[in-house]
C-alpha cells in the first residue's frame, strides 16, 4: 500500500497485477514551427495554468503537422471530484473543450486531451495505468503561437524522451506559494526507482514539489523528457514525488485518442546539468 497524493487531494492506491500494454508507434516526424526566442517568448514550460480556478504548472510543449502549438498539464488539474477521487478511470473531470489560463497567453487554451477522461471512455482496467496517466493537453490560441519556446527555464532541453532516469532529475516548478521567488522553481533531484510498472518514476529533488507543482516537467540526467509531476508520498521517502512517464502517456493518448501525430518540441537551448551550481550562488550557499 502507498500513500500518494495529487495537488490538492490525498489516497491510498493499491497496485495489482498489470494488464499488458500495446505501445503506439512514434509519429511520422514533423517540421516544428518557428518557435519565439527562449530569452524573451512569454509562454514556456513551467508557466502557471488555471482550470476553473485550480492552479498547476505547464509542462513540455507539443506540436503536429499542421503546427497547432499544444502546452501540457496534469489530466488531475481539472478534477472536480472529492479530494479522495484521484484514480483517473473513476475520478470526475471538466470536460474536454474546457477554457484553460496560460501563463503569457493573451487568450485562453482549450483542453483538448485528458486522460482522465479518455481512459474512462476506453473502459481502461490497468490499475498501473489508472493511477499514474496524469496528462491533459491545452491547445492555445492561433494568436499565442508566435509566442512560445519549449526549452525548460534554467536547465534547457528537452532533447529527446527517455524512460530511464539515470541517477539525477532536473524540474522546474512554479507554484503559487513560492510567492514568486524565482530561485525557488529549479529543482535537482534524484532517481529512487520506478513504481506502477514503470508508469511512474519515484525521485526526491530540494526543494521537493508542492501543491501547484503538478504538472511539471522532470527531466533525467541526461536531459531527455522523463515524465510529469503528478504525486507527493510518504514512500519510499517522506516528500518524494511520483512522476508519470512521458513516453508512455504519450503513447496512450496516440493510441487511444485523434492526437496520433502530435509529437514533443524540442528544446532550443542546450541542457546543462550544471546549472545548479549557479543556482546555488544564487541563493548564497
Amino acid at each position: 500500500m502507498r500513500l500518494l497524493a495529487r495537488a490538492c487531494a490525498a489516497v491510498a492506491v493499491s497496485l495489482g497485477a498489470a494488464v499488458p500494454f500495446v505501445a503506439a508507434q512514434a509519429p511520422t516526424a514533423a517540421a516544428a514551427p518557428t518557435w519565439a526566442p527562449a530569452a524573451a517568448a512569454p509562454i514556456h514550460p513551467g508557466v502557471q495554468t488555471r482550470t476553473d480556478g485550480a492552479q498547476c504548472t505547464a509542462n513540455f510543449v507539443f506540436f503536429d503537422a499542421s503546427n497547432t502549438v499544444y502546452i501540457g498539464q496534469a489530466a488531475h488539474c481539472s478534477g472536480t471530484g472529492s479530494a479522495t477521487e484521484t484514480d483517473g478511470c473513476n475520478s470526475e473531470s471538466l470536460p474536454v473543450g474546457t477554457p484553460v489560463q496560460v501563463g503569457g497567453a493573451s487568450k485562453p487554451g482549450t483542453m483538448v486531451y485528458n486522460s482522465w477522461i479518455t481512459m474512462q471512455a476506453a473502459g481502461e482496467t490497468n490499475p498501473d495505468v489508472c493511477a499514474f496517466n496524469d496528462l491533459a493537453l491545452i491547445r492555445l490560441d492561433p494568436a499565442d503561437f508566435g509566442k512560445v519556446n519549449p526549452s525548460i527555464p534554467f536547465w534547457g532541453g528537452p532533447n529527446g524522451i527517455d524512460t530511464t532516469a539515470g541517477e539525477n532529475v532536473h524540474s522546474y516548478g512554479n507554484s503559487s506559494l513560492r510567492g514568486g521567488v524565482s530561485q525557488l522553481s529549479p529543482k535537482k533531484g534524484v532517481s529512487l526507482g520506478d513504481n506502477g510498472n514503470g508508469w511512474s518514476h519515484d525521485v526526491y529533488t530540494a526543494t521537493p514539489g508542492i501543491p501547484g507543482d503538478s504538472g511539471s516537467v522532470f527531466l533525467n540526467s541526461a536531459g531527455a523528457a522523463l515524465g510529469v509531476l503528478s504525486t507527493v508520498q510518504i514512500a519510499p521517502v517522506a516528500g518524494s514525488n511520483g512522476v508519470g512517464d512521458v513516453n508512455l502517456e504519450l503513447n496512450y493518448m496516440r493510441s487511444h485518442s485523434s492526437f496520433s501525430g502530435v509529437q514533443l518540441a524540442l528544446g532550443t537551448q542546450p541542457f546543462n546539468a550544471n546549472a545548479s551550481l549557479s543556482l546555488l550562488g544564487q541563493l548564497g550557499l
